[in-house]
């Protein structure tokens, strides 16, 4: 069977190491003329680690991801503690696998790395694709062309594959802006932080920040605001004194982190319904192109790897003339868990920037009566193995 993946992002890179695996024939097609992240982390829980660990990639996994020892959730304004969530050990004791913290470019070198040669095709925009009954046939903007038996989307928020299959979409401004910021550890030394997830939750904003990187060299940080700056992109620049401005009254050590960056990048946040469908005859879908979601569970990356390993499963158990229905097997696996991702961050959404009142003692106080195990209320999410209903298969 031959597949083609649309993009080489962390999703369709897994995919194009899930699918070969598998002893698929797979071609990768990624619009970049190289493959490059803008600074940022990336949160890798134990669902995606352990397939990646199952690709042979522990061993740069470990030198290149952060393993934080907790996840942290912090008070806005004076630092009190809400929660803490033992990570590092702990988690791999309970779910068997590691929980990391990553730049996203040392991941997404990690990924090509382990591509084999000659799969990988950069500088090929898809616009546009025809199906006909026993293949596709993929268009690229350099007058290219490609076909496979499959074809899969993993091109993100703005796919043109998802256009080809449900046409074009509109999404709704969430209300709010993120501001980024990489920032190199040595000019935080002085602060002391914790190798942990630290999430400062207040009224209408909240804030994120962790070690990433090799030897964990830098520091990353995200700042969640209210807004109306429509731009949907990771590039677009931003100003660090608007950030600053965000966060008057909140506790210093935010204010510090964030006039410690060089520069920040901003992009808006939209939110999206699950679809409602992924697949049509040989075209599917996975990661964003299929089920973009707000960060506030830190799962987009990681749904996308899991996509990857269901795929190839699926696959796996049917031949040419199958396609089709092994397709359609893999979104009725893969789409209420993904959905459940999108509507628990939307929820999320509201939870974390509750104003100071009732609602919002509640919830603090629900949080300090959590298990000591780590997150236990996302034991279906960090616990679940994809892979492990096929085993029987």
């Amino acid at each position: 069977m031959r597949i083609i993946v649309i993009g080489a992002g962390i999703g369709g890179l897994a995919a194009a190491l899930t699918l070969t695996r598998s002893g698929f024939e797979v071609q990768v097609f990624e619009q970049a003329s190289e493959l490059r992240e803008v600074g940022a982390g990336v949160q890798i829980s134990p669902n995606a680690s352990r397939i990646l660990n199952r690709l042979g990639l522990e061993e740069p996994l470990r030198r290149f991801g952060v393993r934080p020892r907790a996840i942290v959730i912090r008070r806005w304004d004076d630092g009190r503690v809400l929660a803490r969530q033992p990570l590092a050990d702990a988690c791999e004791r309970n779910f068997g696998a590691p929980y990391y913290n990553f730049h996203r470019a040392e991941l997404l070198d990690v990924l090509s790395a382990a591509v084999p040669d000659g799969v990988l095709h950069l500088d090929h925009r898809c616009v546009g694709l025809t199906q006909h009954a026993d293949r596709v046939e993929v268009r690229f903007h350099n007058g290219a062309t490609a076909d496979a038996d499959v074809v899969v989307g993993a091109d993100g928020i703005h796919s043109t594959v998802r256009e080809a299959i449900v046409g074009p979409e509109s999404p709704r401004f969430s209300g709010h802006v993120a501001y980024r910021g990489l920032v190199p550890a040595v000019r935080l030394a002085d602060m002391g932080l914790e190798v942990a997830a630290s999430v400062w939750w207040g009224p209408d904003h909240h804030f994120v920040h962790y070690y990433v990187g090799a030897d964990a060299r830098y520091h990353n940080w995200v700042a969640i605001t209210p807004g109306e700056w429509r731009v949907e992109s990771w590039t677009a620049k931003g100003e660090v004194a608007d950030a600053l401005r965000e966060f008057e009254g909140w506790h210093p050590q935010i204010r510090e982190i964030i006039s410690s960056v060089d520069a920040t990048n901003r992009w808006a946040l939209y939110d999206r319904d699950p679809l409602p469908r992924w697949t049509v005859g040989r075209v599917t879908l996975m990661g964003d192109a299929a089920h973009p979601m707000l960060p506030y569970m830190a799962q987009g990356a990681v749904q996308s790897i899991e996509d990857a390993a269901v795929l190839a499963k699926c696959l796996e158990l049917a031949d040419t003339k199958d396609v089709s229905a092994a397709l359609q097997r893999y979104e009725q696996t893969r789409k209420p868990r993904a959905s459940r991702c999108q509507e628990g961050s939307r929820r999320n959404a509201v939870m974390y920037h509750l104003a100071d009142g009732d609602d919002q003692r509640k919830r603090d106080a629900d949080l300090a009566s959590a298990a000591d195990a780590p997150l236990p209320q996302n034991a279906w999410l960090y616990g679940h193995d994809v892979e492990a209903e096929f085993k029987q298969s």
